[in-house]
């Protein structure tokens, strides 16, 4: 397997204005969803796991009762890459 490429600061910034609900932290993006109390917090993280399983790659999720903070990095390139991009796109339409 190839290591993914990890996208230049540019193109970084211009994903993050397509991307306008995530914000950089270092080398990851993060988007913190609020929901009305737990179990919908949780449903939308169960509707997460088709996404990330057809694309093998997988968000670091914190759920904090009707909170949802969700954290994008491609660990083995050591920053952001397209699959990041990718699949933030596909959270915020899981988002509406």
């Amino acid at each position: 397997m190839t290591t993914p490429t990890p996208l230049a600061e540019h193109e970084i910034a211009s994903h993050l204005v397509a991307l306008p609900h995530w914000r950089r932290s270092g080398n990851a993006i993060t988007r913190t969803l609020t929901f009305r109390g737990f179990p919908e917090a949780v449903a939308f993280v169960t509707r997460l796991i088709e996404p990330a399983e057809t694309m093998q790659h997988h968000p670091d999720v914190d759920v904090r009762y009707n909170r949802v903070i969700i954290t994008l990095s491609t660990h083995d390139a050591g920053g952001l890459t397209a699959s990041d991009v990718t699949l933030a796109a596909q959270i915020d339409a899981l988002a509406g």
